[in-house]
């Protein structure tokens, strides 16, 4: 364990050590993030940031903790990294259209379910019981990893904001990989954490004030293997199992989900990319550019801590809980106006009712 814990740290450092290098490597190859009318950052800022966290990820793989992955699974994983990541490098520097963004996500994905062995095989839910899902894995899988991959991509709109969320959720999902898992998936745990210690070395690069962006080369790499990882726990997927990582990633699914409502109920197309998201509500909510950042790592931590109440609860106490976390997450994105200002139906409900019972 000590040994791990050594090569996590440096892991860490060759993240920190290399992401100066891929700066200047951003400049060469234009890059480049220009500011216009949907960009928060007022300077040119170079991307590719996910580069260094990509190198420092798969050095501390392939050489430093080697043989704790099966090799099989290792490679397999490995070029769909490296198609995932080819796709945001061609996005930086020449700007993919969605189609052909989505046709990378998709080929990656395809990659991990029938070389890697990614893939959910069978669910289980309270009060119906377990079933094979047959035919329905691949469809249900590949979905999986496109819809992470592109929620984790949108919130990628802050500096350190999708480096910070994503070393909470990856923490949070290797603790409970490490405390649930089999000792034969131990080396899950691991993978997890080599990724939480390449973001570590990235994010003193990338808080506010930013000196380089993930871009689309860090954010799709990132929400790909989250999925990933997340994923290497729903091999038999039992309730708990199927909504922890929701639970999770209750950031990035969070903002995704609210974007495609409010563009839907203003007739807008569901690709458009408006300036709507959590983090620009909270900052036309009159919050700094940091403060939002640490408003959105407290909300993320908030997810955390409720994910790791699910395997010690029972199964009321774990219905009980999603119904909470649900009804005071609809609180919290009517009170920022997060689908629009006169859309809060469950505001106006309580008050409703808080104005019949005065009258009484």
């Amino acid at each position: 364990m000590f040994n791990i814990i050594v090569k996590l740290f440096l892991t860490m450092l060759i993240a920190a050590i290399i992401t100066p290098f891929i700066r200047k490597l951003a400049f060469v190859l234009d890059a480049v993030d220009y500011p216009n009318a949907r960009r928060v950052n007022k300077k040119p800022m170079p991307t590719l940031g996910g580069l260094a966290v990509f190198l420092a990820f798969n050095f501390a793989t392939f050489v430093l903790l080697r043989p704790q992955f099966p090799t099989h699974e290792l490679f397999s994983v490995f070029l769909a990294e490296c198609i995932i990541l080819l796709t945001g490098l061609i996005d930086d520097i020449r700007e993919l259209k969605p189609l052909q963004k989505m046709s990378g996500i998709l080929l990656a994905a395809l990659v991990a379910y029938f070389l890697a062995g990614v893939k959910i095989v069978y669910v289980s839910l309270p009060l119906i019981g377990s079933f094979q899902l047959g035919w329905l894995s691949f469809p249900a899988t590949i979905l999986w990893i496109v819809a992470i991959t592109n929620a984790v991509n949108l919130i990628d709109g802050l500096d350190g904001l999708l480096t910070g969320v994503s070393i909470i959720s990856l923490t949070t999902m290797g603790i409970i990989a490490y405390f649930f898992l089999s000792t034969g998936d131990t080396y899950i745990a691991i993978w997890i954490f080599t990724m939480v210690a390449s973001l570590l070395g990235f994010l003193p690069h990338n808080f506010h004030p930013a000196k380089i962006f993930l871009g689309d080369t860090g954010s799709l790499f990132i929400g790909f293997m989250i999925a990933i990882f997340s994923l290497k726990g729903l091999k038999n997927v039992t309730f708990l199992t199927l909504i922890i990582p929701i639970v999770i990633l209750g950031v990035p699914i969070t903002d995704t989900f609210y974007a495609i409502l409010r563009r839907y109920l203003n007739h807008k197309p569901i690709s458009q990319a408006d300036r709507h998201h959590l983090h620009h509500r909270l900052m036309q909510l009159g919050l700094s550019h940091r403060q939002t950042v640490l408003v959105i790592y407290g909300l993320a931590l908030i997810f955390a801590f409720i994910s790791l109440l699910y395997p010690i609860s029972t199964l009321w106490g774990n219905i009980l809980l999603t119904i909470a976390l649900l009804i005071g997450l609809e609180l919290f994105v009517e009170s920022i106006g997060l689908v629009g200002e006169k859309r809060q139906p469950l505001l106006h409900f309580i008050q409703q009712v808080v104005q019949r019972l005065e009258k009484h």
